[in-house]
């Protein structure tokens, strides 16, 4: 399994939380974005700087994402795609993506958008806090130690 992060909006809350996880289990990571992002340091992260431009590091990681790959997104189209790949998606808030609920995450973001363009004020999502962040660290936890065991 490698670990996909969708540098773009990654929560600075979140990088000691991913940091801890990627050397403990010495997790093959990148870090993609296009604009430069620092996690932390660690022989088992690569940074990966794409063209500016507002889906280019969405392509690149479907581009290199294989089934069993872990994406850390909160882009619901991304997420979209990366579970059409049999890969799996844990947004920033702890939400995991799959099979049986991405379809309803899509079509929410979708309505909201179509309420947001026709110029009604929706407030946009509350700010991300230590609430989310620890919503996040149990999800991505409770994933690592049902698929990519210590032992490997």
């Amino acid at each position: 399994m490698i670990l996909y992060i969708d540098g773009d909006a990654f929560p600075n809350l979140l990088k000691p939380i991913v940091l801890r996880s990627i050397e403990r289990l010495s997790i093959t990571t990148k870090v993609i974005a296009n604009k430069k992002i620092h996690l932390g340091k660690s022989e088992h992260i690569e940074y990966i700087l794409v063209e500016q431009g507002a889906d280019e590091a969405d392509h690149r990681i479907v581009a290199l994402c294989e089934e069993d790959d872990l994406v850390i997104t909160a882009d619901i189209p991304l997420a979209d795609r990366i579970i059409s790949k049999s890969a799996h998606a844990i947004d920033h808030r702890g939400a995991l993506y799959s099979t049986e609920n991405i379809k309803q995450y899509l079509a929410m973001r979708n309505l909201m958008e179509s309420i947001r363009e026709s110029g009604e004020m929706t407030g946009g999502p509350k700010p991300f806090g230590q609430k989310d962040a620890h919503a996040f660290a149990n999800q991505f936890n409770a994933f690592l130690a049902k698929n990519y065991p210590s032992t490997k």
